[in-house]
C-alpha cells in the first residue's frame, strides 16, 4: 500500500466534518491514494443508510 503524500497534504479532512464531507473525502481518497484498500466500516454503514451504492464506488 503506497501513500500519496502530496494528496494527503493538499486534502485534509475538515475539522468537525459533516457526514457528507466525510463521505466525499473518503471517496476521493480511494481514487487518489492507495494507503487503504477499503472504506471504514462505520462510513460504509452510513453510506448504505443514505442510499449510496458502496460496491459501485469501490469498483
Amino acid at each position: 500500500m503506497k501513500i500519496n503524500k502530496e494528496w494527503h497534504l493538499a486534502h485534509r479532512m475538515p475539522a468537525n466534518a459533516t457526514d457528507d464531507q466525510r463521505i466525499e473525502w473518503h471517496v476521493e481518497h480511494l481514487k487518489h491514494c492507495h494507503c487503504r484498500t477499503d472504506l471504514p466500516v462505520k462510513l460504509k454503514a452510513l453510506m448504505k443508510k443514505k442510499g449510496i451504492d458502496v460496491k459501485k464506488l469501490l469498483q
